[in-house]
């Protein structure tokens, strides 16, 4: 088997650039990590250069069965280490912690892949990862851009985030039509000091009617009506960093000023 015919329903687009296939594995914190995940490793381009780590474990996890039978043959001592499955189904926990999570990720799942590294953040100690360069651009976003949403916050309040690499569309078959870029997010706290059901909640209800001030977009919470006049609820929420999320949070969560 030479090559694998990229498939329209996983998204995929591989990397066919072996410089910066290195220049992206380089990018791994490997002395804070016990575990190494990559994600969707297609026909190998960035493993080969993961198997030259030593002393980690390492996992590949590939849910294309024509990708997996590429990579037996080409990297027979990955075996034991190649699971066939579905990424976002996959229960991370049960990895040994501190993980690092790798990937050259399908745009059409990205955000998704996100979310499941947020929802996992207490064993997850880094993530570096290919995305869409516009998606890239929103998880670094800053308050005060149209660029900043829910994800740039969420993911912003426990982990670093920067925009290592942009990349044009050569470097990859089939060429996407959109530029990529690398980012890492590296975490940089456990805990947040407020609710953080509550803190979630509130950053959806807002990012998702982010036109109205925040006494608009939050109304349907029942203790702001106590403390509306706050000059907070006078924002909208690009305005808001996450500390101010924090303390948006035990506002509605105590109800009083």
């Amino acid at each position: 088997m030479k090559t694998v015919n990229p498939k329209k329903k996983f998204g995929q687009n591989f990397l066919n650039d072996n410089t910066i296939a290195t220049q992206i594995v380089s990018f791994l914190c490997t002395e804070k990590t016990n575990n190494i995940i990559e994600v969707g490793p297609g026909m190998g381009i960035l493993t080969k250069e993961i198997l030259k780590i030593e002393n980690l474990n390492k996992k590949f996890i590939e849910l294309d069965k024509e990708c997996c039978d590429y990579l037996l043959n080409n990297f027979s001592e990955i075996k034991k280490d190649l699971i066939n499955d579905d990424f976002l189904k996959i229960d991370i926990k049960k990895f040994n912690p501190p993980v690092s999570i790798i990937g050259n990720f399908p745009y059409n799942i990205s955000s998704q892949i996100l979310f499941k590294v947020f929802e996992n953040k207490e064993i997850i100690y880094e993530m570096i990862g290919m995305f869409q360069y516009e998606v890239a651009e929103r998880i670094c976003s800053t308050k005060g851009t149209k660029k900043y949403g829910i994800l740039s916050v969420l993911i912003q309040a426990f982990f670093s985030v920067e925009l290592l690499i942009k990349i044009k569309p050569e470097s990859f078959y089939p060429s996407p039509k959109v530029n990529s870029a690398v980012i890492r997010i590296r975490k940089v706290r456990d805990k947040i000091d407020c609710d953080e059901i509550l803190f979630k909640q509130i950053i959806k209800s807002a990012f998702n009617q982010r036109r109205k001030t925040l006494k608009n977009s939050l109304k349907s919470f029942k203790k702001i009506e106590n403390i509306k006049e706050h000059s907070i609820f006078d924002k909208r929420a690009e305005e808001l960093d996450v500390d101010d999320y924090i303390f948006l949070t035990n506002l509605l969560s105590n109800g009083n000023i």
